[in-house]
């Protein structure tokens, strides 16, 4: 969640307390913001979700709070994630709360136990994320404060669940479809 570009606008923001410098690995970029943390439905329902100072919270941590303080099903239920979620720690502990993580096999793992990771679940993900970011505009929020910034989140976000949530009473084919609000 890049929150500032220049100089001038980390100085003048109310930000300081959830925002600073970052490394988006996926884009290898340097930003000033914070880091959003999902969990969603395969359709991109958002079930959970929390902002995270970029380098006083581990990505891990962040999730597994999440798993604790709002439990996503019943049972065990199986939780598609990256590969920096990779690591024994994680793994345990996710396992100890009755789920699965299925993720890509990372380069350096000798014998990775991670079975052959689907091409189509990370461009589900990624879907997803580009929805957030792109339809519904959440990394121009323009926010200066913590609440608001929490606002304008949870306003993008409730905005996609109600579309998803629409389209399943339509019976759309394709669920987080927003083609139809786009105007």
């Amino acid at each position: 969640m890049p929150c500032g570009a220049s100089r001038v606008t980390v100085n003048r923001s109310a930000l300081g307390e959830i925002a600073d410098y970052g490394r988006d690995t996926s884009h290898h970029a340097f930003y000033w913001g914070a880091k959003l943390m999902l969990i969603t439905t395969a359709e991109g329902t958002v079930s959970a979700f929390s902002l995270a100072h970029p380098r006083e919270l581990d990505e891990r941590k962040q999730a597994l709070h999440l798993l604790h303080v709002r439990p996503i099903a019943e049972g065990p239920c199986p939780i598609v994630c990256d590969k920096g979620f990779a690591g024994a720690g994680i793994e345990k502990a996710a396992a100890g709360l009755g789920h699965v993580l299925i993720r890509p096999a990372r380069g350096d793992e000798p014998e990775p136990e991670v079975k052959v990771f689907p091409s189509w679940l990370r461009q589900r993900i990624e879907g997803i994320i580009w929805s957030l970011k792109n339809q519904l505009g959440l990394e121009r929020h323009n926010a200066r404060t913590t609440d608001g910034l929490w606002a304008r989140i949870a306003q993008r976000i409730l905005a996609l669940n109600a579309a998803i949530w629409h389209n399943w009473l339509i019976d759309a084919p394709v669920k987080r479809s927003l083609t139809a609000y786009d105007h």
